[in-house]
């Protein structure tokens, strides 16, 4: 094959994703070989976006790994899990020591340390990338989180931050850690973002219940936040969304659409990991635990039918202060779900001995992902003042937001569930600030139980030493 015909980086799998983010890559100058189980998808790629760039097409894997210059590097766009494998055991056999394969699909971040070491063993590179910003991100920009070895974004990462989004002149990607860290930052991006939707969707609802405002009349509300503290991508398709029509009934599109929302796993995934690393992200769990009620279609009518609606309804006498209310109160449940995100990050970064930097990972969700907002910058301003920082609530700035929105959290919540409004995510928010600021817990009366039925010990608060006590016996107290 003539050297000029060689490409710098292949894409294997062309479904919207994989054909988006090799346009971008031909787009920004690079030479693209691609390839598609079906070959109809690669012939129409071509054809209706050749002119974007240079692409190198190929019929077969073997005749897509010669178009690649060395050392070789493949993007694999394909669905999760075994057919992500059967890809790349095709690839493995055709590729060299040094080669590289980037796997920028949802993968759960375990997989990508299973696929690492094995490829590992036949000297070939593995990178599970996380690429957030959907559709048009991978076409325009989106927020890229590459794991994998140094060496392997050497290569990878002058192409990829040329492609990646750009917030005032930095790319909004960066090498995250060893193996598996680039999938469980992103997966963590996505626990984050399942907490941001469902507090969005929570503060909808109060300002419907409470203003009983059209939903064209709540986009504007909206639109006014997005000019404030709460700026992001999630807040601005909010106001898009609530003032959509639809075209078949003239209604308001929310209220033509199922209450069921779906989920493609990461959420779960998320809830999972930090269950196995004891890191409490109570909002991210509530907002994945609504998303799986919302689907249980069945239960929800038979609990109408056996519980009618007794409940007092939202009694608002100030509008603006009501609305002023549910602002602050999603600003500071929005700071507790990124706060549970990054102390998520953190934990996951200790026991995998990934070293992930807080502040820069906060610098690449300026743009291009999903949960792009204002105070991202504040977020990476703090660890980069405090890399230790215990908790993201006592940066001064994000404490300052929190202090100044606890009347009307408190309010917002109580009202809520006075009026049968659920808020579950608002809720769990602010029990944990409680939680997190409380003098004593009532955890000493659990560890009391749990000694008692299970002689599971416990620690005194005047000496150190481990104790049990004899609790059918005596009741006297002996060391551990």
């Amino acid at each position: 094959m003539a050297e000029q015909a060689m490409a710098q980086i292949g894409v294997t799998g062309l479904a919207v994703m994989g054909r988006n983010l090799a346009r971008n890559l031909a787009r920004n100058g690079f030479t693209v070989a691609v390839h598609n189980r079906s070959p109809e998808r690669t012939r129409s790629l071509v054809a209706e976006h050749g002119g974007e760039g240079r692409f190198v097409p190929s019929e077969s894997m073997a005749d897509f790994v010669a178009s690649l210059e060395r050392p070789r590097a493949v993007i694999v766009m394909v669905k999760a899990g075994a057919p992500t494998d059967a890809v790349i055991d095709e690839l493995a056999v055709l590729l060299e020591p040094g080669d590289i394969v980037v796997d920028c699909g949802n993968a759960h971040f375990a997989d990508t340390r299973r696929r690492e070491e094995a490829l590992r063993e036949h000297g070939l590179h593995f990178v599970g990338t996380g690429v957030s910003g959907g559709e048009e991100g991978a076409l325009h920009g989106p927020s890229i989180m590459p794991g994998g070895s140094e060496e392997s974004y050497r290569k990878l990462g002058p192409i990829f931050e040329k492609i990646a989004a750009q917030v005032d002149g930095v790319p909004c990607c960066r090498h995250i850690g060893p193996d598996g860290a680039g999938h469980f930052v992103k997966m963590v991006h996505n626990g984050i973002e399942y907490a941001d939707m469902q507090l969005i969707a929570e503060a909808y609802d109060l300002l419907r219940a409470g203003l009983g405002a059209e939903p064209a009349e709540l986009a504007e509300i909206f639109r006014e936040w997005n000019r404030g503290e709460l700026e992001s991508f999630l807040i601005e398709i909010t106001a898009d969304v609530l003032a959509h029509t639809d075209a078949a009934t003239g209604r308001a599109f929310v209220d033509i659409v199922r209450d069921q929302a779906e989920q493609k796993g990461t959420g779960r995934w998320t809830v999972q990991s930090a269950l196995d690393l004891g890191v409490p992200i109570t909002g991210i769990a509530e907002a994945t635990f609504a998303r799986s009620l919302s689907g249980h279609a069945d239960q929800r009518e038979a609990a109408r039918r056996a519980f009618p609606d007794t409940d007092t309804k939202l009694q608002v006498e100030d509008r603006d202060a009501f609305v002023e209310d549910v602002r602050r109160a999603l600003l500071a449940s929005k700071i507790v779900a990124y706060a549970q995100g990054f102390d998520h990050i953190r934990a996951g970064s200790t026991e995998y001995d990934w070293d992930i930097d807080l502040g820069g990972t906060a610098t690449i969700w300026r743009g291009g992902c999903i949960i792009r907002a204002r105070f991202l910058d504040r977020i990476r301003e703090a660890y980069d003042a405090q890399p230790d920082l215990s908790t993201l609530l006592v940066a001064p700035y994000f404490a300052e937001s929190v202090a100044a929105g606890v009347p009307s959290w408190r309010r917002v919540v109580a009202e809520a569930a006075r009026a049968g409004v659920p808020t579950p995510a608002f809720s769990s928010s602010l029990a944990y600030f409680d939680a997190l600021r409380a003098e004593r817990l009532p955890a000493a009366l659990i560890q009391g139980l749990r000694d008692n039925f299970g002689a599971h010990t416990y620690h005194r608060v005047d000496r150190g030493g481990t104790f049990h006590t004899l609790w059918a016996g005596d009741r006297s107290e002996v060391e551990a």
